[in-house]
Formats: C-alpha cells, sequence, structure tokens
C-alpha cells in the first residue's frame, strides 16, 4: 500500500508538470500570435530593445575607462618632461608577447566593427563618448553626427570649411596632421631618425629603396664643392668680361645648399585623421609594405625595437622646388587601415602571404602615367581610420658663412618636442638667399 500512494503521488506531480508546461507552450504561441498581428514583432525583438541599452552603457563605461588611463598616463608624461626627465629606450615581456598576438587578424576583425551601420539614435551617444575619452572636437565636424553611419565614417570625417587655415608664405612647410611633435633636426652624420633616447633607426630602412633620396654623403660633397668655388682665385670664371666691368655673382654660387631634415608626427585616436600635403610637390613613386601592426603609442615607441620599419606603412617618394621630398604614413593596431586619395584601388591590411618571412613592398611609379602626381599645399593625401604617425623627410635651404666653417641650417623649425599642431600650422619656415 505504501508503494501504491507514493507512485500515486509521484504521478500527480508528473501530470502537474506537464500541465505546466503546456499551459506556458500556449502562453508562448498566445504571444507569437499577437506579435503576427502587430506586425510581425516577436517577444525575441523585446528582448534585444534591453540588450542595445546594455550596449551603449558597456561601450561608454570602457570609453570612459580608457580616458581615465589616459589621464593619469599623460599627467605622469607632463611631470617627467617638467623636471628634465627623458624616457629611454628599454625593452620588456609585452613587446616580446606582442610580436606572438595575431594583431593583424585582430585589427581586420575591429575594421569590421567600425564599419557596421549603428542605429540613427545610437551614433551621437557613441560619438560623443568617443568624443569625452579621447578629447575631439565635435563642433569641427562637417556634418551632425547622426549622419554618421558607422565609427570607421566617424573617424575619418572631414572638417567645417576653414576650420584648418593654411599658412600662405610660400617659403613656409606646413604640418599635414593634427598630431603631437615627437622628433625633428637635420640629418648631418647620417641618414638615421631616432625613436627614442637610446635607439635610432635608418631613413633607407623607412622608405624603402632611394632612387631620390639623397644621402648626407652627397650633400657634404655638394657644400665642399661650393665652399671651395670662390677661394680659387687664380680660376678663370666666365662671367669675368674684363677688369672694368662690374663683377657678377656667379649663379651656382647664389642657388642655396641643400639640407636632409625630418619630422615625426604622432596622431593620437581623438586627432583628426586626414593627411594634407605639407608642400607643393610632385609624387612620382609610392610604396606599400605590409608589415607589422604594433601600437605607436609612446609606451611602444620606448620598448619595440625598429617600431616605425616594422609596421605597415605607405610611402610617398617625390619632388618639391627644394629638392627631394618624403612623406610616410604608418598604420597603428585596432584598424590599421590607410586610404590613399590619389589611387582609391590601394588596399592596406589584407591577409598576409606569406606568414613567416616578410613581403618585398610593393611598388608603384606614378612617372610614366603623365609625369607624377601633382600636390597642392594644404590639399587631401591620405587618411587613417585610427590614431597613427607619419614622418616627413625632406631637403630644405641650408647656407654658409664665409667666416665659419660650420653649416648652418637657414631652414629653421619652428616647433618643440611635444607641441601639438594642426594642419596648416607651420613646422619651419626659410628665406630665400
Amino acid at each position: 500500500m505504501r508503494f501504491r500512494v507514493g507512485n500515486c503521488k509521484h504521478m500527480n506531480h508528473l501530470n502537474q508538470r506537464r500541465l505546466s508546461f503546456t499551459s506556458f507552450l500556449r502562453k508562448v504561441k498566445t504571444t507569437q500570435g499577437r506579435a503576427s498581428l502587430n506586425g510581425g514583432k516577436s517577444s525575441s525583438s523585446e528582448g534585444n530593445s534591453f540588450m542595445v541599452p546594455g550596449a551603449t552603457m558597456a561601450t561608454i563605461v570602457m570609453l570612459g575607462a580608457l580616458h581615465a588611463r589616459r589621464l593619469y598616463h599623460d599627467k605622469k608624461v607632463e611631470e617627467a618632461r617638467e623636471k628634465g626627465v627623458e624616457f629611454e629606450f628599454q625593452p620588456d615581456t609585452k613587446a616580446t608577447f606582442l610580436r606572438l598576438v595575431p594583431l593583424r587578424s585582430i585589427s581586420r576583425f575591429c575594421g569590421y566593427l567600425a564599419g557596421v551601420e549603428l542605429p540613427i539614435w545610437l551614433r551621437p551617444l557613441v560619438y560623443r563618448a568617443w568624443a569625452r575619452a579621447f578629447h575631439s572636437n565635435l563642433e569641427e565636424a562637417a556634418k551632425p553626427l547622426n549622419e554618421y553611419a558607422s565609427l570607421r565614417e566617424f573617424f575619418v570625417r572631414t572638417l567645417k570649411e576653414d576650420s584648418r587655415p593654411i599658412d600662405s608664405n610660400p617659403c613656409c612647410l606646413i604640418s599635414p596632421v593634427d598630431g603631437t611633435v615627437l622628433r625633428f633636426g637635420e640629418l648631418k652624420a647620417g641618414t638615421m631618425i631616432e625613436q627614442v633616447k637610446g635607439f635610432s633607426y635608418s631613413v633607407s630602412s623607412l622608405l624603402g629603396a632611394r632612387p631620390f633620396l639623397p644621402s648626407t654623403e652627397d650633400v657634404q660633397e655638394e657644400s665642399m664643392g661650393q665652399e671651395k668655388a670662390p677661394r680659387d682665385e687664380n680660376e678663370k670664371s666666365w662671367w669675368r668680361i674684363s677688369l672694368a666691368s662690374p663683377k657678377v655673382r656667379d649663379p651656382a654660387l647664389a642657388s642655396p645648399m641643400k639640407g636632409l631634415f625630418y619630422c615625426v608626427l604622432y596622431l593620437k585616436p581623438g586627432d583628426y585623421h586626414r593627411i594634407h600635403s605639407p608642400v607643393d610637390w610632385n609624387v612620382l613613386v609610392r610604396r606599400h609594405f605590409p608589415g607589422r601592426l604594433y601600437p605607436l603609442n609612446e609606451r611602444a615607441t620606448r620598448t619595440i625595437r625598429n617600431l616605425y620599419v616594422e609596421n605597415e606603412r605607405v610611402v610617398l617618394e617625390g619632388q618639391w622646388e627644394e629638392g627631394y621630398m618624403a612623406m610616410a604614413a604608418i598604420g597603428a593596431t585596432t584598424i590599421g587601415s590607410i586610404e590613399l586619395f590619389i589611387e582609391p584601388a590601394l588596399r592596406t591590411n589584407r591577409p598576409r602571404k606569406k606568414l613567416l618571412r616578410s613581403e618585398p613592398p610593393e611598388e608603384r611609379i606614378y612617372e610614366p602615367e603623365g609625369a607624377g602626381v601633382m600636390l597642392k599645399k594644404g590639399e587631401e593625401v591620405a587618411a587613417f581610420n585610427m590614431g597613427s604617425t607619419v614622418v616627413l623627410v625632406f631637403q630644405a635651404p641650408i647656407s654658409q658663412l664665409p667666416s665659419d666653417e660650420s653649416v648652418l641650417s637657414e631652414f629653421k623649425f619652428s616647433i618643440r618636442q611635444g607641441d601639438r599642431v594642426r594642419v596648416g600650422q607651420p613646422l619651419g619656415r626659410w628665406k630665400d638667399l
């Protein structure tokens, strides 16, 4: 009897569970039927309406954390610079670990996410959160925030007209980007650019094959030749007509000598991401180096060797009125995409063909197709989809005083290390000799 009573209780419990499950299915069907009558909306759409604000809050919290971390780091760096402390190169374990991480694949995935179209009501919230975290000026945007369909469009946004006035001085080289001045100077002893105190990299490795890049030996030979010319008094000059005629200056001596200079500019994630032409020049060659995609922040420059040489980059090389001109746009982690307006078909951060060996640069020569590509001062050239770095290498006039054996630069930089510059602002000036 006890066994039968127990079985009956167990059967009653199962029947109750079946009835409750049946009633649950009836409620689900009823809800789906009502949803179909109301335009096809189901209970899953109601759940998604709660997921979108949650994702928004998560994005805002993440950007806030990045903002707080950046404020703390910037404060430490400013305090160190006020004390005269210059950070030196010192590799660490993080740099070694980054070599094992598939940063290119991660960057392509981030690029895919950045290209996803956002709901119209969500766009201003995300863009304002980004602006607060990385100090972007949204008042300069050419369009309302809700018209930028994705983060990618927001990153490469154009600015309102006259937001970046271009210096009209013909003897002036302007900044091609909004960024921070990391390094600048003249290449005298050798074609080496200082990445950070204690480590340098060669200009030829950054730019690749250099059919147009003048070496410092050529510059020194040129300066010695121009120095010896006026001292040879016994040599007859073609411009001396007679003893009674006035002396005419040799046109070869009247032309200024050329020095080789460089400037490194870093773009933060919140900066304006378009690249403009620093001068009027003729682009003859484009090279694309499909390298790595390390981060390019200050910590990375102090811990990763050959950072700018190993990262993916696009190099433009050509001539301007003062001689040689080259501009290297270097990609970074997260998206790593560089858009070249003069060559829209170019694609960067593509899957690599050789995983173990470095690929040779892809080169295109513009000269046979019409004597190069002419760019005007201040004209848009390219765009980064995230913050990155631009390196300028160029010739500019230098002169030599007769009373001094040392070569004095006639081109003068008007910037200091750590300065914040904007497109159109002069990096340096020179005067006609």
